[in-house]
């Protein structure tokens, strides 16, 4: 990998000069639902489910366990903003230059070219490009930008939206169902391997801003396909918040794979909500990679209701100076010979935190149900705090289950056989923690894994010693 250019983080953390033709007032209220609606063009129904959830977020209290989330203002953000471009354009040609610029220096659309069967770019609340490969078009698969879904499939939209994670989950599932903007609609017809991966990247660029996609995807019988997701954003002084949510619908002996590295900056709350409901012998496997942001709280959840059911949750979380991730993963077993694996990997430096934070829930009646829970934590310093909070409640007799949890530190004897060889002390280190991510960064696309180590690299640059 030696060719690979080097990611500059100043591709992440700097905003880009785009125009605003419309963007909501600062703070939360019934208008600026109305106007988000309005502006998008929607049903009454979507209006009127914006408007429940509105209310059940003024009813639902704000976490008072995890991180601390005080210092975010809900007051001062802005919830939705519309770039003086058009939207959801075929050809990349038509972008305009400032938004291209931006999506060229962070890989959209050059691994499109190479590697996708389609792509989105979204930049704040509106998704600027989008395209779909003929090929599959053909073969009945639908790939679109969430707002145009709604358009052009609202009752194939209504039949699943907001089925799998409810509007009052929790206080930001809330929030998200009130101020929701753009985000992925993924239908994949029964049968149809998509043999090649979707992929859309989200931008948000504005300080003091929110990013709410929604991610609705459905995979039919015996249908495969594999989804990347990349997130980014500039670094501020003021606080920001990502609070999108995905709803993943794997239907009987289907199989999918979400992958996703987002790598907010450090002035953004991640607040994100990601569900699956995994049906009769399906596989749903989630690959993730949590940095950059200030405050992570993120726990993909896979719901095996059908006999056979499988689920694999492979995450890897790196916290710095100021940064607290806490992730984790929730699964429930609700039939019979349902199968999970979760394997959780954390990286912490400078004074960084990490927990796991996990549910693994088998109902009683889940027979012959299996699971495994691994937790590995790495410390780099006596900064550095890691932390473990699983939660394992067990209904039934007729399981197998397994947890196993180590937190540690890189051995000096492990440094000193690479510095014997000629290898200095930071490249050692580097060297170790990349062999520490290795099982899950292996089941990221190649570029992706490529990114992930590179932005831990530049964060370890000078930390050590």
């Amino acid at each position: 990998m030696e060719d690979i250019k080097a990611i500059n983080r100043e591709l992440y953390d700097t905003p880009s000069a785009v125009k605003y033709k419309f963007r909501t007032p600062e703070g939360l209220s019934e208008e600026v639902i109305r106007a988000i609606s309005h502006n998008n063009n929607e049903p009454e129904w979507m209006l009127s489910l914006r408007l429940e959830a509105y209310e059940e977020f003024k009813k639902l209290k704000m976490p008072n366990w995890g991180p601390d989330i005080s210092a975010l203002d809900l007051n001062k953000i802005t919830y939705f903003m519309d770039p003086d471009a058009p939207e959801n354009q075929k050809s990349w040609d038509d972008v305009p230059d400032e938004i291209k610029e931006t999506f060229q220096k962070l890989g959209i659309p050059e691994a499109e070219r190479a590697s996708l069967a389609g792509a989105g770019a979204q930049m704040e609340s509106k998704m600027a490009y989008h395209n779909l490969k003929e090929v599959w078009e053909k073969k009945g698969v639908v790939f679109l930008d969430m707002n145009e879904a709604l358009q052009t499939h609202p009752e194939l939209v209504k039949q699943y939206f907001s089925k799998c994670v409810p509007i009052n989950d929790h206080k930001f599932a809330a929030l998200h169902y009130a101020v929701w903007s753009g985000g992925t609609f993924l239908y994949i017809p029964k049968g149809v391997d998509v043999n090649q991966p979707l992929q859309a990247y989200f931008r948000m660029n504005s300080m003091r801003a929110g990013q709410f996609e929604h991610t609705l995807i459905v995979v039919e019988d015996g249908a495969q396909a594999h989804y990347v997701e990349g997130c980014s954003a500039p670094k501020y002084d003021d606080k920001s918040i990502h609070a999108g949510c995905v709803e993943v619908f794997v239907k009987p002996r289907a199989r999918f794979r979400y992958s996703s590295v987002e790598n907010w900056s450090i002035n953004t709350y991640n607040l994100n909500t990601k569900r699956s409901l995994v049906e009769q012998d399906a596989t749903m496997e989630w690959v993730g990679g949590n940095l950059g942001s200030g405050v992570t709280m993120l726990y993909p959840c896979s719901m095996l209701i059908g006999k056979g059911a499988r689920t694999d949750h492979l995450a890897i979380a790196f916290a710095s100076k100021g940064q607290n991730q806490d992730t984790g993963a929730k699964v429930y077993h609700l039939a019979p010979k349902t199968t999970s694996r979760i394997v959780s990997k954390s990286i912490a430096i400078q004074g960084g935190i990490t927990a796991y934070r996990g549910l693994l829930r088998i109902a009683k009646g889940a027979k012959g149900a299996k699971s495994n829970v691994e937790c590995d934590a790495l410390m780099i310093d006596n900064e550095s705090q890691s932390n473990t909070y699983p939660y394992i409640d067990i209904l039934e007799q007729d399981v197998d289950v397994g947890h196993e949890a180590t937190v540690g530190r890189i051995s000096d004897e492990q440094v000193f056989y690479l510095m014997s060889r000629g290898i200095p002390e930071e490249e050692a280190m580097k060297m170790l923690v990349t062999g520490f991510m290795e099982p899950i960064t292996k089941e990221l696309p190649i570029e992706y894994a490529v990114e992930m180590n590179k932005l831990i690299e530049l964060e370890m640059e000078g930390s050590i010693g």
